[in-house]
C-alpha cells in the first residue's frame, strides 16, 4: 500500500526551478513533484548502501572467498526462486 501523499512546500532561486522543469520535460517525469520525490528515493537508498558498506568495513575480516562459495551462493538463489 502507498503512503498517503502530504504537501511540502518548497522555494528555489530562479536557476533551480529552471533546471528542475527541464528534467522533468527532458527525463519524462509528469511533474516536478516526480522528479523530487525520485531524487529523495535516491538519497535514501545511497545512504542505506553507505550504512551497509560502513558496517561492512567496520565487521572485521574473513576468511577469503573462493569459487565454490559464489556457487553456493547461486545454488541459494536458485532453490529460493523455486
Amino acid at each position: 500500500m502507498l503512503d498517503p501523499m502530504t504537501t511540502m512546500n518548497i522555494s528555489l532561486p530562479e536557476t533551480l526551478k529552471s533546471f528542475v522543469d527541464e528534467q522533468v520535460n527532458e527525463r519524462g517525469y509528469g511533474t516536478s513533484s516526480e522528479y523530487v520525490r525520485e531524487l529523495i528515493r535516491r538519497d535514501q537508498q545511497r545512504q542505506q548502501l553507505r550504512a551497509l558498506l560502513v558496517e561492512g568495513a567496520a565487521s572485521g575480516a574473513t576468511t577469503p572467498v573462493d569459487g565454490s562459495y559464489f556457487e553456493s551462493l547461486r545454488t541459494r538463489v536458485r532453490n529460493a526462486h523455486k
